[in-house]
């Protein structure tokens, strides 16, 4: 929300809220929380929503009530995230403070990277894809849909024409170091890292 703020600081008509049916009724930090349907039946110009959701299957299940309802959806970058040059992000994304995006980047919707995080260049990443803090996506590597990746973790750079291939549903844990790519569905863990199937562990 205070990221929210400071991107609407030229826009004094808009008004601020937060959408949660669990709490509706609430006043959180002086912002008043409606459920979805209150949302919708408010009278405006405009309306949209950025998704505020670690979880990828929760946000994924939101963006698309939003597509259905013809809400438009809303990207917030922090004042102090960088872009550098030829990065595509895609709808409803989320740049906390202190990111950096290099160059030469693709990057689908509803992308979340939390701070200090960084994407270096020649990389490709899918939608639904989360970045706890301080996570270091080096040059060359290729991040499918809905791929978690935990605080403070490493991808090692790839090759040109060769990319290090994090699969969907992957999840990677905290402080993991990722030298080799990644099964789709499988978790990776530890330093040196080692790869389990989360389908095992019932995740």
């Amino acid at each position: 929300m205070p990221l929210a703020k400071a991107q609407l600081l030229n826009s004094p008509n808009a008004e601020l809220i937060y959408i949660d049916d669990k709490k509706c009724g609430e006043v959180r930090n002086g912002i008043q929380v409606l459920s979805f349907d209150k949302f919708l039946n408010i009278k405006s110009t405009e309306k949209k929503v950025c998704i505020a959701v670690a979880k990828a299957s929760t946000r994924k299940r939101l963006f698309e009530m939003l597509d259905e309802n013809k809400v438009k959806h809303w990207s917030i970058y922090a004042e102090t995230s960088i872009i550098m040059e030829n990065c595509q992000i895609g709808e409803n994304s989320l740049l906390a403070p202190f990111v950096t995006l290099t160059s030469n980047i693709k990057i689908g919707k509803s992308f979340h990277a939390n701070l200090y995080s960084y994407v270096a260049h020649d990389c490709v990443l899918g939608d639904f894809v989360t970045f706890a803090p301080g996570v270091k996506c080096n040059g060359n590597v290729c991040i499918e849909n809905n791929v978690y990746i935990g605080t403070g973790a490493i991808i090692k750079n790839g090759k040109p024409g060769n990319p290090i291939v994090i699969g969907e549903n992957a999840l990677i844990g905290m402080g993991a170091v990722v030298s080799k790519s990644v099964p789709a569905g499988t978790m990776v863990v530890a330093n040196p890292s080692k790869t389990i199937d989360r389908r095992a562990l019932g995740l």
